[in-house]
C-alpha cells in the first residue's frame, strides 16, 4: 500500500465503479459488489488490492499473492486464482494506471510556510523562504537553505545539509546527508501508457530513501519509485547533474560523476563507480565493485568487479583493443589514398 505519509487513500470502491473508471469488463453481475481499497503490483498484492498481469510467466506470482481483482487480457483469465475477480481488458497497465488515479492521490502541500504539525528538532536552521509541509520531520542540527521546499510527510535525519532551492518530496532521508543547490528528490518517475483517449501518466506511488551519509550533487534528480522505492545506499556520493530514475537501487559507497544517467529499475551493487556521462539502460544489474567508464552506454548486466567502457559498453580490454584496431585501419586507409 502507498505510504500514508505521502498519499491519501480514496477507497474502497466497488468493482462496478472500477469498471466504469477503467472501461474493463466484469465476468458476472455477482462481481460488481466486490470491493478493493488499493492498487498493488503482483509482488505486493493481496486481499483488498487490485493488480495487473500482462505475461503468463508471472501467473504463479498472481496465484501466490491472491489479490481481490486483477486486470489482464482475456486470454490469461485462466491464471486468476480462486477468490480473485478477472477484469478483462486489452491494456491491463492502462487500466491499472486509471485505477491508481482513482484510489490514491498525493497529500496536499502546506497552506503556510511551516505547517503547524511539522516536527522540527532543536538546532535546526531554516533559511528565509523555506517551506515545510504537513507532517514533515527534520532532525537535530540540520540546516536547510533559502527557498527549499520540504514536502508533506518527508523525514530528514540529523546533522544534514540541505542547500538552497532544493525540493524534497515523498522521501525518507537519513543522518548526515548533504544535498546541494537545485537538487530535486522525489518527483514522479517517467512512466506513461496508452489509455482510451491517448497517453496517460502511470501514477508513481513509491518513495525515495537516502541512507546515512549520502551526498547528492547540484541539480541532480532522484525520482521516486513507480511501485517500489528508489534507494540510495549508505555513504554513496553522487555528482552534479545526475539522473536517477524510478525504482533504482544503488548500493553503499558508490560513486557517480557528473551527467551520469541511470534508467528505471537498475540494481547497482556496493562500491560501483561511474564516470561522467555514463548511461545505463533499464532493468540492468551492475555488480558490486564494477566500474563504468566515462560516456559508456551500458545495455546489459556487468559482473562484479569488472571494468567496462564504450558504446555499447563491454569489458574495457576488449573495447580498447577494438578502438586501437579501428584507429590503425583508418590510418592505413587514409595513408593509401594519399
Amino acid at each position: 500500500m502507498p505510504d500514508p505519509r505521502f498519499f491519501e487513500d480514496l477507497g474502497p470502491i466497488t468493482l462496478s465503479e472500477l469498471a466504469e473508471v477503467t472501461g474493463v469488463s466484469l465476468p458476472d453481475a455477482a462481481a460488481a459488489a466486490s470491493r478493493v481499497d488499493r492498487v498493488a503490483v503482483l509482488s505486493h498484492a493481496g486481499p483488498g488490492s487490485v493488480t495487473f498481469l500482462m505475461d503468463r510467466r508471472f501467473g504463479e506470482t498472481l496465484a501466490a499473492s491472491r489479490p481481490s481483482a486483477c486486470f489482464l487480457p482475456p486470454d490469461l483469465a485462466d491464471h486468476v486464482p480462486p477468490g480473485c475477480v478477472a477484469l478483462s481488458t486489452s491494456n491491463p497497465q492502462a487500466a491499472y494506471a486509471l485505477a491508481a488515479q482513482r484510489l490514491h492521490r498525493p497529500r496536499p502541500g502546506a497552506a503556510s510556510p511551516i505547517a503547524p504539525d511539522a516536527l522540527i528538532e532543536t538546532g535546526v536552521v531554516l533559511a528565509p523562504g523555506v517551506v515545510v509541509g504537513p507532517g514533515a520531520q527534520i532532525g537535530r542540527n540540520t540546516r536547510i537553505g533559502a527557498n527549499s521546499v520540504i514536502g508533506p510527510g518527508v523525514m530528514i535525519g540529523r546533522d544534514c545539509e540541505i542547500a538552497a532551492n532544493v525540493t524534497i518530496g515523498f522521501a525518507l532521508i537519513g543522518d548526515r546527508v548533504r544535498i546541494f543547490a537545485g537538487a530535486v528528490i522525489g518527483e514522479p518517475g517517467f512512466g506513461a501508457t496508452v489509455g482510451p483517449k491517448g497517453l496517460i501518466d502511470i501514477p508513481q506511488l513509491g518513495r525515495v530513501i537516502l541512507q546515512d551519509g549520502v551526498t547528492i550533487g547540484a541539480n541532480t534528480t532522484v525520482d521516486r519509485g513507480a511501485y517500489d522505492d528508489t534507494v540510495i545506499g549508505e555513504n554513496t556520493k553522487i555528482d552534479n547533474l545526475v539522473q536517477i530514475a524510478h525504482n533504482v537501487r544503488v548500493g553503499r559507497n558508490c560513486v557517480m560523476a557528473a551527467q551520469a544517467g541511470i534508467s528505471g529499475s537498475v540494481n547497482i551493487g556496493d562500491g560501483a563507480q561511474f564516470g561522467g556521462r555514463a548511461g545505463v539502460a533499464d532493468h540492468v544489474t551492475i555488480g558490486a565493485g564494477a566500474r563504468v567508464g566515462a560516456a559508456a552506454g551500458v545495455m546489459k548486466d556487468i559482473p562484479p568487479g569488472e571494468t567496462w567502457g564504450g558504446m555499447p559498453a563491454r569489458p574495457i580490454r576488449h573495447w580498447l583493443k577494438e578502438t586501437a584496431w579501428l584507429a590503425r585501419m583508418a590510418s592505413r586507409r587514409g595513408g593509401g589514398q594519399a
